[in-house]
Parts: structure tokens; sequence; C-alpha cells
């Protein structure tokens, strides 16, 4: 009983943004006081406007005030903790900022439940209840707490709009129905409403079956886009695959010529070496011969010279190696390079 004594007084201790028991509270200068994250955040989304105020009482500040924890305060809640008091029950739910306030409140109002679209006013869950107990009230029209009631009074004559105007396309009060629309097709705004919210299911069936049309033909693309990405998947492996093995082959036929031509080298290398000292040789001879003949040559002796004149001094040298060897490796590059043509 004790707890519930001092409940009500819960108030003076809670945050009017989060509802809960002050957290680190700070008062700001119009003497409210929050948690001091809470009404940070709130100024943070303040910021772009430069002109920081109170959820309460709107009051504004021009700079933004400085935030410093109320210690005394701070310490107050800690005894009041001490003491088992909780944060406001649900039935003392203040409207925050963008909440919708009740209409009937007198000093804080709290968090208004319900709006009625006959009396056009907002309401708590106290102020509500005459709505559920009184036959009268039981036959208004109850939605969830809105600020556009207002949207529903006439700006010309401050009346309920409850009638549509079908030659203007808009909602009038009943007395524009008997002004300036007077004579005009109008019906009640809650009979427009049934013909239009019919419409409004048609339209719907129709955006819902394009909706499943078009879903089915993302589902066949996308399924398209999976087969062209397989595709070139595969074709790219493939490639890599060809071009792979034609790099093998390459370096092997690469290797093949490679030894062919370094084969063939010590062959005709060896062969014109052979050539090369029989030619050595052969020279030696010839000097020799040259030294013989120009001995001869200058002898005085008549008959000595005519009985050792050879009987020919005239040698023919076939010395067509060195051509036969670069014939060899003309054509030997000519194949080389038919071979690189083909490759491109």
């Amino acid at each position: 009983m004790a707890q519930r004594g001092i409940q009500p007084d819960s108030a003076k201790f809670c945050c009017s943004i989060c509802l809960d028991l002050l957290k680190d509270p700070v008062t700001i200068p119009c003497g409210h006081s929050y948690c001091m994250s809470c009404i940070k955040d709130c100024w943070d989304g303040e910021e772009h406007k430069e002109i920081y105020s109170c959820p309460q009482c709107r009051q504004t500040f021009k700079p933004r005030p400085v935030l410093v924890k109320n210690t005394m305060f701070a310490e107050l809640l800690e005894e009041v903790k001490k003491m088992g008091l909780q944060a406001a029950p649900p039935d003392l739910c203040y409207a925050g900022p963008g909440d919708v306030a009740c209409d009937f409140c007198s000093g804080r109002k709290l968090k208004a439940l319900k709006s009625c679209l006959v009396c056009l006013a907002s309401y708590c869950e106290q102020h509500l209840q005459p709505h559920y107990d009184s036959a009268p009230l039981k036959k208004h029209k109850l939605v969830e707490a809105t600020v556009k009631l207002q949207e529903n009074i006439c700006s010309r004559h401050d009346e309920v709009m409850k009638i549509f105007c079908r030659t203007d396309q808009q909602c009038i009060c009943y007395l524009c129905s008997m002004d300036e629309h007077k004579g005009h097709h109008k019906v009640s705004a809650a009979a427009e409403r049934s013909e239009r919210q019919e419409e409004l299911g048609l339209s719907r069936q129709k955006i819902q079956q394009r909706i499943r049309d078009t879903e089915k033909d993302v589902k066949v693309l996308q399924q398209e886009v999976e087969a062209i990405s397989r595709s070139a998947d595969k074709a790219v492996k493939d490639s890599e695959q060809i071009f792979t093995e034609l790099i093998r082959l390459v370096e092997k036929r690469r290797s093949d010529v490679k030894q062919q031509i370094r084969s063939q080298q010590e062959e005709e290398v060896s062969r014109a070496e052979e050539v090369l000292e029989k030619l050595k040789q052969e020279i030696a001879e010839l000097r020799r011969k040259d030294a013989e003949l120009e001995q001869l040559s200058h002898t005085q002796d008549h008959i000595h010279f005519l009985q050792n004149y050879p009987s020919s001094v005239v040698y023919f040298f076939n010395i067509c190696v060195g051509k036969r060897l670069f014939l060899f490796f003309f054509f030997f590059n000519q194949e080389l390079h038919t071979y690189v043509f083909i490759l491109k």
C-alpha cells in the first residue's frame, strides 16, 4: 500500500521522452529535466535548424545549451530508487515529441490512444472511456490516434465535412451543399468511400496480378542470366584448357626445333671441320707445289726445267661447302616461319 501511495509522484522523476526514470538527469534553462542521452538525441535532430526547444513547454534556445549533469537530482533519484519507486505506469504515459496528445487533458497532456471522427478530438485512455460506456457515443467512429483530424473540418464554414460532391469531386459540409454546391450531384462521404473502396479493390487486384506477372518475368530473366553466366564460365574454362594445350604444344615444338637445329648444327659443323681440315692440307700441298714451281721457274738449266715441268699446273677446286650449309639453314628458317604463320 505504501508503494501505491507514492506512485503518482513518480512522474516527477520520469523523463518525458523515454517515459522511464531519469538517467544522468540534466536540467535545461526552462527548468524541465531529461535523461542526458534523450535530450541530446532530441536536439541532434534539430541541429539543421540551429534552434533548440524543450519537448514539454516548447521554449526555444539559441545557441544550443551546454548539458551538465544535475548532481543533486541524480542523488535524489538514487534515494528514490532505494525506496522502490518505479517508472510511471501505463495510465501516466505522457505525450512526447511526435505523439498525439489528448485534447481533454489539462496541464501536462497524456498520449492519446484513439481519435473520434465525429467529435474530431483525440482521447487518452481515461477520457476515452465515455465512448465505450455511453450508448450515443458508442456509435461514433474511433480510429487510431491521428493529428489529421483538422482535415475533416470545412475551412469555410468550420463544420464537419460528411458529404462528397461528385460534380466538383471534393468533400463538403452541409452548409456547402446548400450554398455553392446547390444542385450538384452529392452523396454521403461514406457512400462515396464504399464505391471507391470497391474500385480500389479492383485496382489492387490488377496491380497484384501485374506484380505476379512481373515476378515471373523477373524469375525467367534471372534464369537466363544464370544460364548465360554458366555458359560464359564454361567457355572461359574451355578456352583456358585449349590455350594451355596450345602453349604446351608450342613449347614442345620449340624444344624439338631447338634440339633439331643444334643437332643439325653439330652435324654440319663436323662436316665443315672435316672439309676445312682437307682444305688446309690442300693449301699446304699447294704451297709446297707453288714453292717447287717457283724454284723451277728460277732454274737456268733449260733441260732441267723441261724435264721437271708438270703435265698440268691448273687445279680446279669445288668449294661449295659454305653454300650448302647456307641453303640448309635458309630452308629450315622458311619452314619455321610457315609454322608460326599457321599458329597466327
